[in-house]
C-alpha cells in the first residue's frame, strides 16, 4: 500500500451509537501517533463528537474532520487518502455497498460491524476478486456479530493442532451468559429495514450454514434429528442443554467462511454450530418458539410499523449507567478429527464484562491496529479480498486480551 496516504485510518459514521463508542476506544487506547480522521455526512455533528473526544483525552492530537457524502466520487477520494476505513454506517445493505466498492477498487483495507448476512453474501460475490487483486483486506462483521465466535473457534482449532497434532472436525459453541441493557436504535432499525427491503428468498438463502463459504461444504456434516429441528433443543456433552441462538445465522456463516478460506488450518471436514445455553429443555423449547414466532411476526408490515414507534431512534441506545452489569460469555467445545471412537476434545471460553456496544467498538478498533501493524502478515494469511476476523489470528487475540476480552482453551484429560 502507498505509504504516502494521509491517514492510517478513517472512522466513517462517528455520530452513530457504535461509531461514538469506537471513537472513544481509539482516543483512550490506540497509539497517540495514529494519523486518523472522523468522516460523515454532517460536519456539525462530527465536530460535536470531536469536542466530546477531546474532553476524554485533552493531551491527544485531535482527529481531522471530513465531510463525506456517500457518493462514488467522494468515497473513492476518501479511500485513496487512507490506509483503512472503519465503517459504522448502517443499515449496511442500504448505505455501505459503495464504501466497500471504493475500498476494493483502491486497495484500501476495510472493517465493519454488520450482522447482515444477505448483504455480506452480495459484497463477496461483487467485490472479493477486485479487492484480492488490489491487495485490500476487507473484513465485515467485526463486532459482537461475529468476531467473538470466530476468534474463539480459531483459538480452539489452534489448540487442537498444537496439542493433538490433527485437524478439527467440529466446534459447538454456546452463549453461556448474555446480560445486556438492550439493543441500540441502529441495530433495531437494521433488523426492521432488512425485513422491509430484503426478499424472503434472500433471507432464507442466508440461513444456509455455508452461505458465505469460499468452497463447497464438507460431505460429513451431521444432520439434526426431527425432534431437534421441531423443538430447537440439543443436548451436547460438556455444554448441557442448548437452544436456538439469535446470532447463530450470522456467526455460523462467518466461521464457515473462515474455515473454507483456511482449510489447511481447520481441516477438510470441519463444521461449526452455535446455540444458546439454557437451564432445561422446557426453557429451551420456549426460547426456540419465541424466536421463531418473533421472526414470523416481523414479516408483517403492521408489526414493524408498531415496533418503530417504540424503539430507540438510530444513533441512540442504552445509557452507559444502565450497562454496568452487562457481560457476555461464550463456551465452546472442539472435537479433534481423529479416527477413534472417543476423539479428544478441547474446551474454550471467551468472556467480556461491559456493554456489547463498547465491546463492538473495541473489536473494530483493535482489528484495525492488527492490520496496520502487521499488514504483510495479514495479507499472506488472508490472501486478501473479503475475508474474516479469524485471519488476524493470535495477534488479534493478544490485543483483545489487553482490553478486557479474555479467551482461554484447555484440553480435556478424560
Amino acid at each position: 500500500m502507498d505509504s504516502k496516504r494521509q491517514f492510517d485510518l478513517v472512522l466513517l459514521g462517528p455520530t452513530g451509537y457504535t461509531g461514538r463508542l469506537c471513537a472513544e476506544h481509539i482516543v483512550k487506547n490506540l497509539p497517540t501517533g495514529l494519523k486518523w480522521a472522523l468522516a460523515g455526512r454532517s460536519l456539525q455533528k462530527i465536530e460535536n463528537v470531536a469536542k466530546e473526544l477531546k474532553a476524554l483525552n485533552p493531551d491527544r492530537a485531535e482527529p481531522e474532520i471530513l465531510a463525506v457524502q456517500l457518493t462514488r466520487e467522494e468515497l473513492h477520494s476518501l479511500a485513496c487518502r487512507t490506509k483503512l476505513i472503519l465503517n459504522t454506517i448502517g443499515p449496511y445493505h442500504l448505505y455501505s455497498t459503495p464504501v466497500v466498492e471504493a475500498c476494493a477498487s483502491n486497495g484500501t483495507h476495510y472493517l465493519d460491524v454488520t450482522g447482515e448476512t444477505p448483504w455480506v453474501k452480495g459484497i463477496i460475490e461483487k467485490y472479493h476478486e477486485t479487492a484480492k487483486s488490489n491487495g485490500a483486506i476487507i473484513i465485515p462483521s467485526v463486532g459482537v456479530e461475529s468476531a467473538p465466535a470466530d476468534m474463539l473457534t480459531w483459538a480452539l482449532v489452534k489448540r487442537v493442532r498444537e496439542a493433538l497434532s490433527c485437524d478439527t472436525k467440529e466446534v459447538t459453541c454456546a452463549i453461556a451468559e448474555f446480560t445486556s441493557s438492550g439493543a441500540s436504535g441502529g441495530t433495531l432499525a437494521t433488523i426492521l429495514t432488512m425485513f422491509d427491503t430484503v426478499s424472503i428468498f434472500d433471507l432464507l438463502k442466508a440461513t444456509n450454514p455455508f452461505a458465505l463459504a469460499a468452497s463447497s461444504p464438507p460431505k460429513s456434516v451431521p444432520s439434526e434429528t426431527l425432534a431437534e429441528k421441531l423443538l430447537g433443543v440439543h443436548s451436547v456433552r460438556d455444554l448441557g442443554t442448548l437452544t436456538t441462538a439469535p446470532t447463530a445465522v450470522a456467526d455460523i456463516a462467518i466461521v464457515h467462511r473462515s474455515s473454507t478460506l483456511m482449510p489447511e488450518f481447520y481441516g477438510p471436514r470441519f463444521h461449526f454450530r452455535q446455540f444458546l445455553m439454557v437451564r432445561n429443555v422446557f426453557i429451551g423449547v420456549a426460547v426456540h418458539f419465541s424466536f421463531v414466532i418473533g421472526l414470523l411476526l416481523l414479516l408483517l408490515p403492521p408489526v414493524r410499523w408498531l415496533l418503530r414507534k417504540r424503539i430507540y431512534t438510530p444513533g441512540s441506545g442504552p445509557r452507559m449507567e444502565d450497562s454496568v452489569n452487562d457481560r457476555v460469555e461464550y463456551r465452546a467445545v472442539a472435537t479433534a478429527d481423529q479416527n477413534e471412537s472417543n476423539p479428544r476434545r478441547v474446551l474454550g471460553k471467551l468472556k467480556f464484562q461491559g456493554t456489547m456496544y463498547v465491546f463492538t467498538g473495541l473489536l473494530l478498533a483493535e482489528a484495525a491496529m492488527v492490520i496496520l501493524k502487521n499488514e504483510e502478515k495479514v495479507r499472506k494469511v488472508s490472501r486478501c479480498g473479503l475475508v474474516t476476523s479469524a485471519t488476524l489470528g493470535q495477534d488479534y487475540i493478544d490485543r483483545l486480551e489487553k482490553v478486557g476480552c479474555h479467551i482461554e482453551t484447555q484440553v480435556f484429560e478424560y
